[in-house]
C-alpha cells in the first residue's frame, strides 16, 4: 500500500486539491519509500491564507510568549534529534553522524532565536528638537516564504524559520520534494512546543508551488538556498513581484595549500571537506589549489586517506553514503569521462567501488582528479558530488588569482603556517566566507552565512544579524508631547531648534 506525505497547513495534515505526486526514494536502497503530494496553486494559496490568518495574533503575542515557545521547541528538538537524523538518512542518504551534525548546526540558529527579545530592541534619541523624541521599532513582515534544497532538509529550513517566527512572522515552507519528511516533522514538533496553528505551514511541490509562492501577493519575502541558476530565477521573479529576497546560490569552493602548511592537517581537511555528505553541500571543497613544491606529496597523502573510507548505507557506520538520486549519480559519474578527455589524471576512481549497502543504491565513491585544467567543465561546473579536483599552481599569487576569477564566491580556505600570508589572503580574496586552516568556514549562528558574486542574490545573508534584519522592518517614530502652555499654528516646513 502506498504511503503519501501530505501538506501541513493550519496545524493539521492536508491532502490538498492536487492529485499529482512524486516518489521519495531511500537512496541507499534505490527503492521508493513514499509518494509526496505536489501542491497546486490553490494548495499554496490555502497555506498562505492560513499563515495570513494566524499572523495578527502571533505578531501581537508578547515577546515573552514567543520566546517561551522557541525555548520549548529548542528543548524538544534537542531531546528528539535522533529521530530526525534517521529521517534525514533514510531520504537523503547521508550517514547518521553527518545527519546529527546537520541538526546540531541548525540548533545553533534556534539558540540564537531564543535571544530575539534583545535582538528586536530599537533605538531612542531624546530631545532631538525641543520637546521632540525619535525612536525606532522593529516589526515583522507578515507571511514569509522559504524554499529549501535537498542537501540539508533540516539545517537550511532551520537557518530561516526560527528567526522569522521569533520575530513575529508566519511561515510557508516549501522543502525539496526529494526528501520532504523532515519539514513535516519539524512543523509538528513546533506545534507540540506551543506554536499556534497556522504560524508554520509546509507545502510540498515542484516548480508550480515555487512559482505560486514567488507570485503570491500576500507573501512578503522569499528565502532560498539552491543552485545559482535557480537562485537567480528566484531573485528576479520574487523581486519583480515586490518581495524582499535572500537567494543563496551555488559554489565552487577552493582550498589553497601553501608550501609551509601542515600537509597532514591539509590532507585530512581536504578529505573531510571534499567527501562529507557525499560532496552534496554548497560549502564542500571541490578544488584543491596545491603549490607545485608540495603537490605530489599532498595528492599522495589524500589518496592514502581516501583508501580507508567506507562507502555504504548511512545506517551501517559507513563514512559516506549514496547520492540523492540515480540521475544525479549518473551526472556526477559522467564528469570522470570529461576529466580524462580533458587531460586530467584520475587518481582515485569512484565509479567502481565496493559498498556496504544494497546493490541498487545510488552509489558513487570518493574521487580524486589531478592536473585538472581550468578550461575543463570539471573545474568550472558545480558538480555537487564527491569529486575533488587538484589544480597545481606556482605560487600564492597564482592561486589567489584563480579563486578571484571564479564566478562563485561562497567559501574558500587557505592552509599555511604563515600569519602574514593568511592575513593577506583574507583581505584580498573575493569570497564571502574564508577559512584559515579551517576547510568549511560556516559561520556560527550569531554571524551571518552567505557568499559573494554568483553565490548570493539579494542583499541579505542567512541567519545572524542579517537574518534578523531580513525578517523585520524598521519603523521610526517622531514624538512630541506638548506642554499645555505651548501651541499655535505654523504651516512652514518643520525645523529643528
Amino acid at each position: 500500500m502506498t504511503t503519501y506525505l501530505n501538506h501541513f497547513i493550519g496545524g493539521t495534515l492536508v491532502e490538498g486539491e492536487s492529485t499529482r505526486t512524486s516518489p521519495v526514494y531511500d537512496p541507499a536502497k534505490g527503492t521508493v519509500s513514499k509518494e509526496v503530494r505536489l501542491a497546486s496553486v490553490g494548495d499554496v494559496d490555502t497555506a498562505v491564507s492560513a499563515a495570513a490568518a494566524a499572523f495578527p495574533a502571533w505578531r501581537d503575542a508578547s515577546l515573552a510568549k514567543r520566546q517561551s515557545v522557541i525555548f520549548t521547541f529548542r528543548e524538544l528538538l534537542n531531546a528528539r534529534k535522533s529521530e530526525l537524523a534517521e529521517i534525514l538518512t533514510s531520504e537523503h542518504g547521508k550517514v547518521l553522524s553527518d545527519a546529527a551534525g546537520e541538526i546540531a548546526r541548525g540548533l545553533e540558529v534556534v539558540d540564537f532565536a531564543t535571544g530575539m527579545p534583545h535582538l528586536l530592541k530599537g533605538e531612542y534619541s531624546e530631545n532631538v528638537s525641543t520637546g521632540v523624541d525619535v525612536y525606532s521599532v522593529k516589526q515583522p513582515l507578515g507571511v514569509v516564504g522559504i524554499i529549501s534544497p535537498f542537501n540539508f532538509p533540516a539545517m537550511v529550513p532551520l537557518w530561516f524559520f526560527p528567526i522569522a517566527i521569533a520575530a513575529g512572522n508566519t511561515v510557508v515552507l516549501k522543502p525539496s520534494e526529494k526528501d520532504p519528511s523532515a519539514a513535516n516533522w519539524l512543523a509538528e514538533l513546533f506545534l507540540e512546543a506551543g506554536l499556534p496553528a497556522g504560524v508554520f505551514n509546509v507545502v510540498h511541490g515542484d516548480k508550480e508551488a515555487v512559482d505560486a509562492l514567488l507570485e503570491h501577493p500576500v507573501v512578503q519575502s522569499i528565502s532560498f538556498v539552491g543552485s545559482t541558476p535557480i537562485a537567480k530565477y528566484i531573485y528576479e521573479t520574487a523581486a519583480h513581484h515586490g518581495k524582499r529576497v535572500q537567494a543563496l546560490g551555488g559554489a565552487k569552493n577552493h582550498m589553497l595549500v601553501l608550501p609551509d602548511a601542515d600537509l597532514d592537517l591539509a590532507a585530512d581537511a581536504a578529505v573531510n571537506a571534499g567527501f562529507g555528505s557525499a560532496g552534496e553541500r554548497c560549502m564542500a571543497i571541490s578544488v584543491l589549489l596545491a603549490v607545485d613544491s608540495v603537490a605530489d606529496e599532498l595528492v599522495s597523502r589524500i589518496a592514502q586517506r581516501m583508501s580507508t573510507l567506507k562507502t555504504g548505507d548511512g545506517r551501517r557506520s559507513c563514512d559516506m553514503g549514496p547520492l540523492i538520486s540515480k540521475p544525479h549519480r549518473d551526472k556526477v559519474a559522467s564528469y570522470l569521462d570529461v576529466a580524462e578527455a580533458d587531460g586530467a589524471t584520475v587518481v582515485v576512481d569512484g565509479r567502481a567501488i565496493e559498498v556496504d549497502g544494497d546493490a541498487d543504491g545510488f552509489w558513487f565513491g570518493p574521487t580524486l582528479l589531478d592536473h585538472v585544467p581550468l578550461s575543463s567543465t570539471v573545474y568550472t561546473d558545480e558538480i555537487f558530488g564527491p569529486v575533488l579536483s587538484v589544480v597545481r599552481v606556482s605560487s600564492y599569487a597564482e592561486g589567489l588569482e584563480i579563486i578571484n576569477n571564479s564566478q562563485y564566491g561562497n567559501g574558500t580556505a587557505i592552509f599555511t603556517n604563515d600569519g602574514g600570508a593568511a592575513r593577506r589572503f583574507q583581505r584580498e580574496v573575493t569570497v564571502g566566507m574564508v577559512g584559515i586552516n579551517v576547510p568549511i568556514p560556516v559561520p556560527v549562528a550569531y554571524h551571518s552565512f552567505g557568499g559573494w558574486k554568483n553565490s548570493l542574490f539579494g542583499d541579505s545573508k542567512a541567519y545572524g544579524p542579517q537574518g534578523v534584519q531580513f525578517f523585520t522592518q524598521e519603523k521610526a517614530i517622531t514624538s512630541r508631547w506638548l506642554d499645555p502652555s505651548h501651541g499655535g499654528l505654523n504651516l512652514g516646513f518643520p525645523e529643528h531648534d
